[in-house]
């Protein structure tokens, strides 16, 4: 019988995980809705940032703001965290 040399480091067997690729769409999934909802939060956020600010609401247009700056970091981790769940996966299949 010849092994693989690769077969004798005794690495992990990615395939042998039964539903990997349903646990993939189901987190690509997620993340995909976790980036709509970011957006959504940034148009909303963006949207009373103007109105309370010509309004003369002080106090409104810095929970405004607050809510764009908030938005723009979950919409920023949401696209990073996906871009880094996929080269760890590529780079998962490559070993």
């Amino acid at each position: 019988m010849i092994l693989h040399p690769a077969a004798s480091i005794g690495g992990p067997n990615f395939g042998a995980v039964g539903g990997a690729d349903d646990l993939r769409a189901i987190v690509g999934a997620l993340l995909t809705y976790g980036l709509i909802f970011a957006v959504l939060m940034l148009i909303v956020s963006a949207t009373t940032w103007a109105l309370a600010a010509n309004g003369g609401s002080w106090h409104t247009a810095q929970k405004a703001k607050t809510g764009v700056l908030v938005a723009l970091a979950g919409a920023t981790l949401t696209g990073g965290a996906l871009a880094w769940a996929n080269w760890l996966l590529d780079l998962g299949a490559h070993l």
